[in-house]
């Protein structure tokens, strides 16, 4: 062998040795096809038997450094990595802490950013990355190292505390990562949410703890100052959480849910001309359920429309009785956001209305002030689709959201329904009484119907009625009821109040 063709060998086995150390760090993943792909190249971009010029050796490796730096990009990231942030995602977390167990000292800590969505939705993906990368890099100067950080989702990061800290030192902890971010001339401020789980308690195995972990962080979300802690408790109300979920199917099959109506008294005509139909569900596994409680839990399991879609059709089975019967009632019915953002739901209900044989006066819909804003948009457009079909459109729990008053003259909306919340000390606070006035002036102002909820005392009632107010609706009038005792008041529901 000569000399060139031993310096080449030597190039060679560097290379390959190299290589090789690629192979061995990433975890046995597709290194062999990778290692063959690279002799490959070099063999065919470097032949052994050529003159050797021992000065273009180093220039001969800068080739080969960007040729190994470019297949490396290409290389899947490690099992137990995340791949936008490097650090550990939840397989490599439970991995690592399952060699561990089990744990009896120190603390957990899962870190939620707050309304992180709308962070994509108006800057874009590319600054959440980016935003995301930044905050992981605070988190990783601000642990020790016997502590422990990865990112469990798309925008919740896990710390384990190998001291713990109190809820005052979290304080300060949650402050100092909140510190405004600035990304290419955008400052983003922050809004930290901590769950935290502090480990002297039992906790069976890693799933259990990151589960209560999770509810600690829902506790934190309505904390006042967006920190909470694990409470034992938590364990049962997820459990009563998940019964109501997985018990709701069924309920419907065997008609465990019925509706009541509670009417609304017209204070032109002095006589009940629409009611609001209610839900209530009388479940066989856990008694009563308040709609307080399953409708929010049926939004967030992605089954509201099975809940809605039975409503509406209850609610036109009824109204096909009622006109049987010469009883004329419009009736409301409450909509989620999540049917708003039906492209068919108008459709639908149009479609139901013609199967019935009904007008569409005789249905209108509820929404929220807070759910309009969610989406506006959207949400306006399908008010638009039912508008033109001759559904009339509420806004509900008028007041109490963050709708803005320059959009008010854009909504397709009828009515208006004022919050019970405005109605405490109406009677002798002049200053009470002047803000529910300009609502109602307002309202009027805009061609809006005015109906107020929670009416429940007689000089409430008379205030009202000098404002202006077109509707009432509360226990002065007429409480919930079923269809059946409705029927049979109402002569009475049809007599003047005063």
């Amino acid at each position: 062998m000569t000399a060139t063709e031993l310096i080449w060998l030597i190039v060679y086995l560097i290379a390959i040795g190299i290589a090789g150390i690629i192979y061995w760090y990433w975890h046995r993943r597709t290194e062999l096809k990778f290692l063959k792909r690279l002799v490959t190249q070099l063999s065919q971009q470097h032949k052994v038997r050529q003159p050797l010029n021992i000065a273009t050796i180093p220039y001969r490796f800068i080739p080969l450094y960007v040729q190994l730096q470019h297949l490396l990009k290409q290389l899947p990231p490690p099992k137990g990595r995340d791949k936008l942030t490097g650090l550990l995602n939840r397989v490599g977390l439970k991995a690592k802490l399952t060699c561990k167990m089990p744990l009896t000292h120190g603390m957990f800590v899962l870190i939620d950013i707050h309304r992180f969505r709308y962070v994509n939705d108006l800057f874009g993906f590319s600054l959440g990355d980016k935003l995301l990368q930044a905050l992981a890099e605070r988190l990783e100067r601000r642990i020790g190292d016997k502590d422990m950080l990865a990112r469990m989702n798309e925008d919740e990061f896990l710390i384990y505390f190998n001291t713990p800290m109190s809820e005052a030192e979290l304080m300060v902890f949650q402050q100092g990562l909140a510190q405004p971010i600035s990304i290419k001339g955008t400052v983003i401020n922050l809004q930290l949410q901590l769950g935290y789980l502090e480990l002297s308690l039992h906790h069976a195995d890693v799933s259990q703890m990151l589960r209560r972990l999770d509810l600690a962080l829902v506790r934190a979300k309505s904390a006042s100052n967006y920190i909470a802690a694990y409470q034992e408790g938590d364990d049962r109300s997820q459990h009563r959480q998940l019964t109501i979920v997985s018990c709701f199917p069924k309920a419907l099959e065997q008609n465990e849910l019925y509706l009541v109506f509670q009417p609304k008294y017209n204070l032109a005509t002095g006589n009940c001309t629409h009611a609001e139909a209610l839900i209530r569900w009388d479940s066989s596994v856990l008694g009563p359920v308040s709609p307080g409680e399953f409708i929010p839990l049926l939004e967030c399991a992605g089954m509201i429309s099975l809940l809605s879609q039975w409503v509406i059709d209850q609610v036109l089975l009824q109204q096909v009785r009622w006109q049987e019967s010469d009883i004329r009632l419009e009736l409301a019915i409450n909509l989620a956001i999540d049917d708003l953002s039906e492209k068919q739901l108008s459709e639908r209900i149009i479609t139901r209305l013609k199967q019935h044989g009904l007008s569409a006066q005789v249905l209108s819909i509820e929404i929220t002030e807070s759910q309009l804003m969610t989406d506006m948009v959207r949400t306006v457009a399908v008010l638009n689709r039912l508008k033109r079909a001759g559904v009339k459109v509420a806004i509900d729990d008028f007041g109490t959201g963050h709708s803005s008053l320059a959009y008010l003259k854009h909504l397709p909306v009828d009515e208006v329904k004022i919050d019970r919340a405005f109605l405490t000390g109406l009677e002798s606070d002049p200053r009470a009484q002047h803000i529910v006035r300009s609502a109602v002036d307002l309202a009027k102002g805009l061609d809006f119907s005015v109906t107020v909820e929670g009416v429940e005392q007689m000089p409430v009632f008379k205030l009202l009625q000098q404002m202006g107010v077109d509707k009432v609706q509360g226990d002065i009038y007429a409480k919930p009821m079923r269809a059946p005792e409705l029927e049979m008041h109402w002569r009475k529901l049809n007599r003047p109040l005063l």
